[in-house]
């Protein structure tokens, strides 16, 4: 596994909690070329504040926090 996507799973396995506490989860479905592709599970999936937990959230802190991520896209 390269640095990059190690750094993606640390900090996703960070904010897990708070999605299951809520009822959903997030899968790491790949990252490629400074872009994390995820699915969202459980009340995650449909939600209508996902678009704010992904960009304001997710995205932010991945952004920040790890070289060469630019952007989390839901597939």
């Amino acid at each position: 596994m390269k640095e990059t996507e190690k750094l993606v799973h640390e900090l996703i396995d960070r904010v897990r909690p708070y999605l299951r506490s809520d009822g959903g989860d997030i899968e790491i479905v790949s990252v490629e070329d400074g872009i994390v592709y995820v699915k969202m599970l459980g009340a995650c999936d449909g939600c209508p504040l996902i678009d704010i937990t992904l960009r304001q959230g997710i995205e932010q802190m991945l952004v920040e926090n790890v070289p060469g991520v630019i952007a989390v896209v839901e597939v």
